[in-house]
């Protein structure tokens, strides 16, 4: 293990410590608290041991939030444990298992970076890359249609669900949802054509159809293109 800048540990206990136990229960914290609530202390203090101890392992908070975001991307690896499918249902079982994951730990859909740094984010979009390579596309346009791939995965989920982290400590998705639907409806129809039409759709949908359905479209127009056929 690679070690960041900080204080060397001291004593059994920190000697104990390692940056999976460490990201692992910050997971858990901010699961309950949140990014705002996480602290070195409170972490320090769950695990038994002292600040310092954790700075040998994790340079700084950004970088404990970044790594726990990325082991929650793992989660949705162990969700999805193969790549036996075919193109597009391997892909779409894929997106799908990673949309869950960060629907659980919504604090981490912001973090997953873009593009990829870390161990399992780089591993996503490997993943993708070996199932794009089974398409019949050309190979060199893997690279740009698997990057479109990821970047729709992780970068909608983010669009769908970090709002929630933002709205959340004052009011519920719900009411968040029902507040922007009237002041779409408060709009000029002339104007605004689609959005007055469309409030009560915003107030009753479900994200995760939400993002199934932009992923659909994203893997019919590859089908079509890998696999060209003529009209019938």
């Amino acid at each position: 293990m690679q070690r960041t800048r900080g204080r060397a540990p001291t004593g059994g206990r920190a000697d104990a410590l390692s940056q999976e136990l460490i990201v692992g229960a910050a997971v858990s914290l901010l699961d309950e608290l949140g990014e705002r609530g996480l602290t070195f202390r409170l972490l320090a203090k769950e695990l038994n041991t002292g600040p310092g101890a954790l700075y040998w392992h994790v340079a700084n908070k950004d970088e404990l939030v970044a790594l726990a975001a990325d082991q929650v991307l793992g989660q949705a690896f162990a969700a999805h444990a193969g790549l036996e499918e075919e193109t597009g249902s391997g892909l779409r079982a894929l997106a799908l298992a990673v949309f869950d994951a960060l629907d659980r730990h919504p604090w981490a859909a912001s973090h997953v970076s873009a593009p990829p740094t870390l161990a399992n984010a780089l591993r996503l979009l490997d993943r993708i890359g070996t199932l794009v390579a089974r398409s019949g596309l050309p190979a060199e346009r893997h690279f740009t249609v698997s990057t479109a791939i990821s970047y729709y995965i992780t970068g909608v989920s983010a669009q769908i669900i970090a709002p929630r982290i933002t709205h959340q400590a004052t009011v519920s998705r719900d009411d968040f949802l029902a507040e922007t639907a009237q002041r779409w409806e408060e709009l000029d129809p002339s104007d605004y054509p689609f959005l007055t039409r469309t409030t009560q759709h915003l107030r009753d949908h479900a994200d995760r159809d939400q993002f199934i359905a932009g992923l659909d479209m994203l893997l019919d127009g590859l089908n079509t293109t890998a696999d060209p056929r003529p009209p019938a």
